[in-house]
């Protein structure tokens, strides 16, 4: 029963071009209920990520600029069986635009995004995989491209009953800490009402990513601390219909490393989790908070 549902709900989802040809099953085994092929979104998300952290494995994430990159992703993820997160920068989705349109006002980086979305949606459930379609690193100065990322999610929304992505990422993390609560809980209240899901940052991610470098940071600012983490816990869990993720600083730096130049303190995650676990009164060895990993490390294992 629970695989007719599964391909009874994802057929309902398909683009009419494709939908006298069944979608592939795909091959994963003990996929959790309310998962099927295709881009997850609302509670099939929430489940998706709470399998994975229950499961005790991280959802790869990649970074796409064209059709092909997305494609070699979706192949990719069949081959070795696993759901992945498909995502765009401001600067990756302008690229999938084009050169020949302008970006004034972030339109090209919009509409690239957009685009993106809609050949994501298209061809994931034809690869036969759950796919999370996402935004990356979104600082304050381009919050206007996530703005209109999120009309798009809205005016899909009432067509369809579910947003274009399954979430948006914002970076304020070189922001004062409270700035940064505030402006993602904002935005987690607008997202929330159409089922899209926060990834938010706190700490800095080091080294260098799509033209945004923080190799000078202060190295205190890459290890979060638990009290930070509760702090924006805390605020962001208070909003109705919330689903959010957080990518704490443990060390973790943008780009490719010799073992040993980078030095990662995962533990601060654990503590994380036991403290934030203790103030919500849970049960020893409760993991309330979905974290993020971004950059490189370097490690051998």
């Amino acid at each position: 029963r629970r695989a007719a549902t599964a391909r009874r709900a994802t057929a309902e989802k398909r683009f009419p071009i494709l939908s006298s040809r069944p979608a592939s099953e795909g091959s994963l085994p003990n996929l959790p209920e309310g998962i099927a092929p295709g881009v997850v979104t609302g509670k099939s998300l929430e489940i998706l990520l709470e399998w994975a952290k229950q499961k005790g494995f991280a959802i790869p994430a990649v970074n796409c600029v064209s059709t092909s990159s997305i494609n070699a992703c979706l192949e990719a993820a069949r081959k070795m069986d696993s759901p992945i997160i498909i995502q765009f920068s401001s600067g990756g989705a302008q690229f999938y635009a084009g050169k020949g349109l302008d970006n004034k006002e972030f339109h090209a980086a919009i509409a690239g995004a957009v685009a993106g979305a809609y050949h994501v949606r298209a061809m994931a459930e034809q690869y036969g995989i759950p796919v999370i379609l996402h935004t990356d690193h979104c600082a304050k100065d381009l919050l206007p491209w996530l703005d209109g990322l999120l009309s798009a999610n809205e005016r899909y929304f009432e067509r369809h009953g579910e947003p274009l992505f399954s979430s948006h990422m914002i970076d304020l993390s070189p922001e004062p800490l409270e700035e940064n609560i505030e402006l993602c809980t904002k935005y987690l209240e607008r997202m929330a009402k159409m089922n899209v899901g926060l990834e938010m940052e706190l700490g800095i991610t080091g080294g260098e990513e799509d033209g945004v470098s923080n190799e000078d940071a202060n190295p205190d600012d890459l290890y979060s601390k638990p009290e930070e983490i509760w702090q924006a816990y805390q605020a962001l869990a208070k909003v109705p219909n919330g689903n959010f993720t957080i990518a704490a600083a443990f060390g973790n730096v943008h780009g490719v490393y010799q073992p040993g130049n980078v030095k990662l303190d995962p533990k601060i995650l654990g503590k994380a989790q036991k403290y934030i676990s203790e103030k919500l009164g849970l049960p020893e060895g409760s993991k309330p908070v979905k974290f993020v990993f971004h950059g490189g490390s370097g490690s051998e294992k």
